[in-house]
């Protein structure tokens, strides 16, 4: 199986950013990584593997990038104002770097968004702001309001809000699209969502699903036993739904 690791300075975040590649051909999935995760952490818990199959088959080609989380909606030290204005910055980079490199090394006409945990709301707030550029979307464990309170979870924004913080949050701009484009594209999307029935964000997903629904929006909710906030469970995943 093809592995390749990519390395290059960003001018829009002005950092270093890495990346791992995996597959030769087939449909591009973008990767997100969980909240404390990098651009390694889908090969180290067992993902890549899991799909090693598909890989070397040439159905699928991953390319896994690194979140960021600590510098942009986890980054306490920051406003929660610098905060979402970091997120929308690594979205900026992701749509003029790497969907572009990912084109050129990849002509496949089929991008899908995938993330677990944290990278599950990445995954999903990036394709519902632009849904012209993906034809499947697959979350597991996602919180897609993270101004919401459950459990240990708190709001990642500290009360704080405006249009930011709004936009890029699903569950809230959702509800609000009328007449406005990217419900028909959302429309031609193959959308996938995952959750455990014992994990914190059930009702989170299950109100996602609601209004998904409301909206005519064709999607899957798959509703796993226990627990399923945990590699073990997205092993078993992946292979089913990517």
């Amino acid at each position: 199986m093809n592995r390749e690791y990519l390395r290059w300075y960003s001018q829009r975040l002005h950092r270093e950013m890495e990346m791992l590649v995996f597959g030769h051909a087939g449909a591009k999935v973008l990767v997100f990584p969980t909240r404390e995760g990098r651009f390694f952490e889908y090969e180290q818990l067992g993902l890549v593997a899991s799909l090693s199959d598909k890989l070397s088959a040439g159905h699928i080609q991953l390319y896994c990038i690194e979140g960021l989380a600590a510098d942009s909606l986890y980054g306490f030290h920051y406003h929660p104002s610098e905060r979402i204005r970091r997120h929308a910055a690594l979205e900026d980079y992701i749509l003029h770097e790497v969907l572009p490199l990912m084109a050129a090394k990849n002509p496949h006409d089929c991008t899908i968004a995938h993330g677990c945990s944290l990278g599950a709301f990445q995954a999903t707030s990036l394709v519902f702001r632009h849904p012209h550029l993906f034809r499947k979307l697959v979350a597991f464990s996602g919180r897609y309001d993270l101004t919401m309170k459950v459990e240990s979870f708190g709001d990642l924004f500290d009360g704080y809000y405006d249009d930011s913080v709004y936009f890029h949050t699903p569950t809230h701009f959702l509800p609000g699209l009328g007449t406005d484009w990217r419900l028909d594209r959302l429309r031609e999307i193959d959308i996938v969502l995952t959750i455990g029935d014992a994990d914190p964000f059930l009702d989170n997903n299950r109100y996602l699903s609601r209004l998904l629904g409301e909206k005519n929006i064709r999607h899957q909710l798959h509703v796993w036993d226990g627990r399923a906030h945990r590699a073990g469970a997205w092993r078993k995943m992946a292979p089913l739904y990517i």
